[in-house]
Parts: structure tokens; C-alpha cells; sequence
């Protein structure tokens, strides 16, 4: 019965944030984020993708033109989850940009 609440309270919140975030053209499927030059990382606020799935707010690596320092390549850590990273950066279909 509790579970059954929290999906109502999320599936309101969501479709309460949705309108609001399109209306501020936020809901493009792009994320909002700020950060100062290459190196470092910076936070994503919370948003709605094109499909309507909601991507909670998260952090990132800064963009640059190197896929090796980012957190899910091979060899690195994600500081904020203690996540190993298990991405072949040098493969030719990799996932990274």
C-alpha cells in the first residue's frame, strides 16, 4: 500500500514538473548544466527527456576532446559514487563522447 502511494506521489510530481519545464524550455531533451572550462566536473539538474523519462540530477565530467578521464572509462572512479569505471575508451564503438 506504501509502494503503491510513493508511485502516485512521484508519477504527480512528475507530470506537476513536466509542464513547467517545457514551458521554460527545459523539456527538449537537453540538460541544463553550468561549468567552467575543460577539466573538472559540474551537476545536471534533474530532467525530462524527449521520451518522457525522467533523469534524476546527477554529476558529470566536464566536456572536452578526450574520452579517457571520464568517470565511466576504464581506470577511473566516479568520486561521487565509488563506482569503477568498465569503458573501453580506445574501442572504436565506445559509448563515451
Amino acid at each position: 500500500m506504501k509502494t503503491a502511494a510513493i508511485v502516485a506521489a512521484t508519477v504527480s510530481a512528475i507530470l506537476l514538473i513536466t509542464p513547467l519545464a517545457n514551458a521554460r524550455g527545459k523539456g527538449s531533451g537537453t540538460a541544463t548544466s553550468t561549468y567552467k572550462a575543460s577539466g573538472g566536473n559540474h551537476t545536471v539538474r534533474g530532467h525530462v527527456r524527449k521520451d518522457g523519462a525522467y533523469v534524476p540530477p546527477h554529476h558529470t565530467t566536464n566536456p572536452n576532446d578526450t574520452k579517457s578521464d571520464n568517470w565511466s572509462s576504464k581506470g577511473n572512479v566516479n568520486p561521487y559514487t565509488g563506482k569503477q569505471g568498465t569503458v573501453d575508451p580506445y574501442r572504436p564503438n565506445s559509448n563515451l563522447k
